[in-house]
Formats: structure tokens, sequence, C-alpha cells
């Protein structure tokens, strides 16, 4: 009975452990003074990358970077800016990293073209490898003197 008192008090702390460690998206609010300002932002914060939290989008990001890049979009935003200009502003400050979908060019060649080069190289392995593994009979070559010392060895007529 203690143990399951124990295991479930362990349970309730981890639990709370996990939710506090988790991010709340806690993101500064803003005001539009139109609902499509508020939309163009969600979509541009949802296009942009942080650039400190590599995998994250401006609006999931809770680096203090993503705060002020947020609110440079909010700002450009506010001041009528469409999503291109916007889109070129971080681009010329940060560089195409700064995008969920940078472009293609030589610059980018290798994050876009970098997965297919590792796909095509592990086939070309695995069908290497494959290749090379097919299941043989063995061949015995023993001399006919051999093949009689094994049939002497086997009647137990010699040790």
């Amino acid at each position: 009975m203690k143990l399951h008192l124990l295991q479930a008090a362990l349970l309730v702390l981890i639990a709370l452990f996990w939710a506090g460690s988790a991010s709340g998206g806690a993101m500064d609010p803003v005001h539009f003074d139109s609902d499509a300002k508020a939309a163009q932002y969600r979509t541009l914060l949802h296009e942009l990358r942080c650039t400190v939290c590599q995998n994250q989008s401006l609006a999931d990001s809770n680096a203090d970077l993503a705060s002020d890049l947020r609110r440079q979009v909010f700002e450009l935003v506010d001041d009528g800016a469409t999503n291109a200009q916007v889109i070129d502003y971080m681009v010329a400050r940060y560089g195409d990293f700064v995008l969920y979908r940078p472009p293609l060019r030589p610059s980018t060649y290798v994050l876009w073209l970098g997965p297919f080069g590792l796909l095509i190289l592990g086939i070309f392995i695995w069908y290497q490898v494959s290749r090379g593994t097919e299941v043989r009979e063995p061949q015995l070559t023993t001399s006919p003197e051999g093949r009689q010392r094994a049939g002497r060895l086997l009647r137990g007529e010699e040790s």
C-alpha cells in the first residue's frame, strides 16, 4: 500500500515538474487596429524562424531575441508593410536562415539537395552491402588422403 502511495506521489511530482518546464508560448500581447493586420502578423510569425532557437518559429520561441523580432515585425505590420517587405527586411538583417522555407539559390543548395544526396548515398551503400552478402554453399576442396583420414577419424580408427 505504501509503495502505491509513493509511486502516485512521485508521478504527481514528475507531472508538476514537467508541466512547469513546458513552454507556454507566452507572447507579448499585441493589438492591431484591424483583424487583417493581426492575421498578417500571425502568418509572418509562423514563416520566420527564431535565429537562436533554430527549430522554432518566432511564434513558438520564448527567447529574448525572438521577443525583439516579434516587436520589430509588429512595428512593420502596424506601419503598413506587406508580407514581402517584412520578409525582405528580416532577410537583409539575418540572412536566409531567418526563413523557414529559404529560396533555392547556390548558397542553399546543400540545404535543399542534401537530404536527397544522403538518400541516394544510403541506397547505394545498402545495394553494395546486400549484393556482397549472398549465401553460398561452402565448397570443400580436400584431397583424397584428407577424406580417407577423416573417415578413419569418424570410425575411431585414428586418434
